[in-house]
């Protein structure tokens, strides 16, 4: 017994290393090498155009570009016997019988060419001769070169081998997730049976994976192509990822931790699974014993290999929103705004507006909500809302951003579907729903607020908001200060393709300002009683706000608040991009089965048509990710909407907003997911007792799930029917 406790108590040692140092170490030095990489690219061509400034020569025409490899002494003659080799050629063609046949050269034409390869070989001798005198004149070059070469050819390699560093960062990523229960399911694991169904399945569902990747290896290995280093490293990383991931559910299986619960049920316990493992048994049950196609897994696995530059990105924004978590940005941001002491609801709205243009940036609400729901839930928790409420918002947090300038979602879309609309088309309509989603949002939380207006007098609220305002400058100036940089020295914008680079360097530039100075800058300005005491009642009943509080839980200095930022960053990078994985497996069931076609090419009636679109992309935006299904969409239903009627730029409206929809709705309801996976289990369970206990409505009990419903059911209602009753009236054309 001693001896079984004390095996516990080391195999719970390991587990602890591994999940706060190893893995958090591992992925802080891949994400640090994806910026390397990523910002590669900028610093070489700054050391190009560097090298032409300090040894170009426009004089002698002499380039930096010519000297990046040592001249080579030409071969051939510089003097040659034209006469001699005129007659040696003549007397070859007239010994040649076929010479005549193709029309023998002319003395004069052997000359010409003779005195035409003659002046070549001159060419080379003086560009060499031009080149060895430019690199004796300075030395410095060959020095230069090779600093410049060597960087180059390591950013190449890292470049080429991106691939490859993505699948090394799922595999730890992943591993850790599961070690930690972290994957994305309904509902968190509890009771006793909850972990015995939830390990069970992930060992099905992780073994049908692994057969998977190993047949595809297989395949690969019987198909006579001559395989690269490189693809039998990915096959590789794909095997030791699935039996990995599968022996640690055998683990969790026979050992149960010693906090679970006694009581559950196996309906409950089903709840549990993540949704990644249930993916996985039907995909592979159906591509296995019915399609008889067992390495069609590993085939749609191969979405990360294609888009391994997205998800890398993806990895790099959501750690750049475990690093906001760890500066005093939002809060002395929102700061600014609490003098004016507004009502939770319009705080909220200013909240979500603002929140949509990093979004635009990360292309999904998903990556936005995983990145800043828990930093949204404490702020509007804060303003005196309802945490149910705060929940809701959390969850269409990154809704409204999606359709706005410049989501790479919609680059994506004009990119699938580059014969039909454009990217600024699509944007310049996206900004139009923005504004819609945004009011509705606004006019639904005031009818049902408790509180229907409230605001300060500007005499008290003015003064204090330009207090608020002086914090906030220093951050200001260093956000400014690395955006110029790279603006000036690297000569690179920040855009939605720079964006994942830039960002975490201001982060972590940030926090590190906050871990010198952060004892010296001002305090939060106060506001009025009421709502002071509102804020200190909800930092008495939440360990969460301490968990999340910049201030608080950030205590330690500034390499434990990037340790603590990473640690958190492991967990959602193995969850989130292993359920996108698996989403794009489950669009490839869909399209290998050919569902889609089965649809009926003209349905007869515009208005039938697009109620049947929406709900169709509605229900895809419920089981898969936006990625994979913007894939499937542009491949599948594009062309029947089309078919029908719809207008391009219309469709691809309805789908952004229907996808937003079924990440709100149940049974799935995605960003509901991420919400919980980063607020917190026990804060989503303390809102629901609390809506419980507190109110007796239907809508205040559940307006978690009802409000980013109402909101994004009525927007899409409005996308969808809008343009025709317009276009009846004669009010709008396409």
């Amino acid at each position: 017994m001693q001896n079984d406790q004390e095996n516990k108590s080391r195999l719970a040692r390991l587990g602890y290393i591994w999940n706060d140092w190893i893995s958090t170490f591992i992925i802080l030095a891949l994400l640090l090498m994806t910026l390397l990489i990523g910002t590669g690219e900028m610093i070489h061509g700054q050391m190009l155009r560097m090298g032409e400034r300090l040894y170009g020569d426009q004089t002698t025409g002499m380039q930096y570009s010519f000297l990046r490899a040592e001249p080579e002494k030409p071969t051939c003659d510089r003097h040659p016997d034209i006469e001699g080799q005129v007659q040696t050629q003549m007397k070859a063609n007239a010994a040649d019988e076929f010479a005549s046949m193709f029309g023998a050269a002319s003395e004069s034409d052997v000359r010409t060419s003779l005195l035409a390869a003659q002046q070549q070989c001159e060419e080379k001798y003086q560009f060499y001769d031009k080149a060895m005198k430019h690199l004796e004149a300075h030395p410095s070059i060959r020095t230069y070169r090779q600093v410049e070469t060597t960087f180059f050819g390591i950013f190449k390699y890292g470049s080429e081998n991106q691939t490859v560093l993505l699948l090394f960062m799922v595999l730890f990523a992943s591993i850790t997730a599961s070690l930690r229960y972290h994957h994305i399911g309904l509902r968190a694991p509890k009771s006793r049976i909850d972990f015995r169904v939830y390990s069970a399945l992930m060992v099905i569902g992780n073994g049908l994976l692994s057969y998977s990747v190993v047949s595809q290896y297989q395949s690969l290995l019987n198909s006579g192509v001559e395989l690269t280093d490189k693809t039998l490293m990915i096959s590789w990383l794909w095997i030791l990822l699935f039996v990995s991931l599968t022996i640690i559910s055998v683990f969790q299986f026979l050992f149960v931790p010693k906090t679970a619960q006694t009581k559950g049920n196996f309906g409950l316990a089903l709840l549990s699974v993540p949704l990644y493992a249930f993916m996985s048994i039907v995909t592979g049950i159906a591509f296995t014993f019915f399609m008889d196609y067992p390495m069609g897994q590993g085939i749609y696995l191969g979405i990360l290999v294609e888009f391994s530059g997205i998800f890398l990105n993806l990895a790099l924004f959501i750690w750049a929103g475990m690093l906001l978590t760890q500066t005093r940005v939002m809060d002395l941001f929102l700061n600014i705004l609490r003098p004016w002491n507004l009502a939770p609801e319009t705080l909220t709205w200013l909240i979500l507006i603002a929140a949509a243009i990093p979004t635009a940036y990360t292309g999904a609400s998903g990556i936005f909500v995983i990145a800043a729901g828990a930093i949204i839930y404490k702020e509007v928790w804060n303003s005196g809302a309802r945490r149910q409420y705060a929940l809701a918002v959390s969850a269409m947090s990154g809704s409204l951003g999606v359709v706005i300038r410049p989501c790479l979602l919609v680059i994506l879309i004009s990119m699938l579907d580059s014969r039909h609309v454009t990217s600024t088309e699509l944007f310049d309509h996206g900004i139009y729903v923005f504004w819609l989603t945004a009011f509705i949002f606004l006019g639904v939380s005031l009818i049902l607020a408790e509180e229907k207006f409230r605001v300060n007098s500007p005499k008290v609220a003015v003064p204090g908001m330009l207090r608020a305002c002086v914090p906030v400058i220093p951050y200001v100036i260093i956000g400014f200060a690395v955006v110029m940089f790279y603006k000036l020295a690297l000569d690179t914008s920040i855009n939605e393709f720079t964006a994942p680079m830039i960002l975490p360097l201001v982060l972590i530039a940030m926090i590190l300002f906050d871990k010198l100075f952060s004892a010296k800058l001002a305090p939060a300005p106060v506001v009025d009683a009421k709502h002071e005491a509102l804020v200190r009642e909800h930092e008495k009943k939440s360990e969460f706000l301490k968990s999340h509080d910049p201030h608080g839980s950030k205590s330690f200095g500034f390499g434990g608040a990037l340790r603590f930022a990473t640690s958190e960053t492991v967990g959602h990078i193995g969850a989130l991009i292993l359920l996108m994985a698996l989403s794009a497996s489950v669009g490839g069931l869909i399209e290998r089965a050919e569902v889609v076609e089965l649809l009926p090419t003209h349905l007869g009636n515009i208005y039938i048509s697009l109620a049947f679109i929406a709900l169709l992309l509605a229900i895809i935006g419920m089981t898969t990710d936006p990625f994979g299904a913007v894939i499937l969409v542009a491949a599948t239903v594009a062309p029947v909407a089309y078919e029908n009627g719809i207008h391009p730029i219309h469709f691809w409206m309805i789908v952004l907003v229907a996808f937003e929809f079924g990440y709100v709705t149940p049974p799935v309801a995605l960003n509901h997911l991420l919400t919980r996976l980063s607020v917190g289990d026990e804060e989503v369970t303390a809102a629901d007792k609390e809506a419980k206990e507190k109110y007796t409505s239907f809508y205040f009990r559940y307006e978690r799930w009802i409000l980013p419903i109402i909101v994004l059911f009525t927007s899409l209602v409005l996308v969808t029917y809008a343009p025709y009753v317009f276009q009846m009236f004669g009010w709008y054309k396409h």
